[in-house]
């Protein structure tokens, strides 16, 4: 199993959601950063379940412990190794998916593979685990920090409800200001109710998560195996729900012409459109890099299903816990923290020697 991201700026992750802990070590980190950890705490909080109605009932502190790798508030270049302890959680909810396959989920896909999974709130595969990407992606904004880069993720869409323009259009400043975390007030009270309501029926619902990286030079990414958009959708695939991933125009572009997609220069290295988004021959050109993430309904549903047991036998089950019926207010700094390890990831490879 392969518990490890990143080229040079790396993050090896441990833990199971219903373990001891979650944890990680972050490699590569900048030595002389300064280590904020009031903010590394804000974007663990920002995930944390239990935060609004919207979300699980699970309550956790989510308090992190830095273990090495920091000296008198600044980063020292070494391993920095942190531990999130769990406090919260109610194993007995899922005795009775002890020998069953939920549908949708990693149940069977792990027994296949690895001949032993934990049932319990589906162990290394829960969307926990995400503890530790937000983490490593708070240390990495903070080293991006230095360089002028900064990362703002919003909820675009929930269900059918769907913000109808481009990023520029809205007050990025408001996403925090709901639960839902969508700049646009009265969309965000849209989206509320109707995960209230799909909560209210023990169902869930899905949507899409834009982001932007604003402030990265051009000359970031490789040419080939490593592209930039390449690294950031590898990246955002691996989040827990994730279904699709685009950039720049993506896939409303190709009902265009070449001549109407086309970003053309201008005096001062600046593009007249940038429906490249940023990222153009697997590198980025300067302008604001923006993507988008599809994520899925959650998969457990707190109303009886039809599924199958460890004998391959039909059987029914109505799952029990706190489960989130739309994983995508919680999800917004996974995706900011995702983002911000590949752009740092790519900007130290750019710095290396190449002979």
């Amino acid at each position: 199993m392969r518990n490890t991201f990143g080229h040079i700026f790396t993050l090896t992750t441990f833990g199971e959601s219903h373990g001891e802990a979650i944890g990680g070590v972050v490699d590569g980190m900048p030595a002389g950063i300064a280590i904020d950890l009031d903010f590394i705490q804000q974007e663990l909080n920002r995930r944390r379940p239990g935060q609004s109605a919207l979300t699980t009932s699970r309550q956790e502190a989510d308090q992190v412990e830095l273990l090495s790798g920091v000296f008198e508030g600044y980063s020292t270049g070494t391993p920095i190794g942190f531990l999130v302890r769990n406090t919260n959680q109610h194993s007995q909810d899922y005795e009775n998916l002890r020998s069953l396959f939920r549908p949708s989920h990693a149940d069977y896909t792990y027994q296949y593979k690895y001949g032993t999974r934990d049932h319990r709130g589906g162990g290394r595969s829960s969307a926990r685990i995400t503890i530790s990407r937000c983490v490593a992606g708070a240390l990495a904004k903070l080293a991006l920090r230095q360089s002028g880069i900064s990362i703002q993720a919003y909820t675009q869409q929930v269900g059918d409800i769907a913000l109808e323009h481009s990023y520029q259009h809205y007050d990025l400043t408001l996403t925090e200001t709901n639960a839902v975390r969508c700049p646009d007030p009265e969309k965000a009270a849209a989206m509320e109710r109707l995960i209230r309501e799909v909560k209210g029926e023990g169902d869930t619902i899905g949507g899409i998560i834009s982001c932007v990286v604003k402030g990265c030079p051009a000359g970031v990414g490789e040419p080939e195996f490593s592209k930039l958009h390449a690294d950031l959708g590898a990246a955002m695939l691996s989040i827990n729900a994730v279904k699709g991933f685009e950039y720049g125009e993506g896939f409303a572009g190709v009902t265009q012409r070449g001549s109407e997609q086309n970003d053309i220069w201008q005096e001062g290295f600046a593009t007249q459109s940038n429906h490249s988004g940023g990222i153009q021959g697997g590198i980025s050109n300067g302008q604001d890099i923006y993507f988008r993430v599809a994520f899925k309904p959650v998969a457990t549903l707190l109303r009886e299903q039809q599924t199958i047991n460890v004998d391959g036998n039909e059987t029914t089950f109505t799952a029990s816990g706190r489960h989130d019926p739309c994983v995508l207010p919680r999800a917004v700094p996974v995706v900011e923290a995702m983002a911000a390890m590949v752009i740092l990831d790519h900007l130290l490879l750019s710095k290396t020697v190449r002979i």
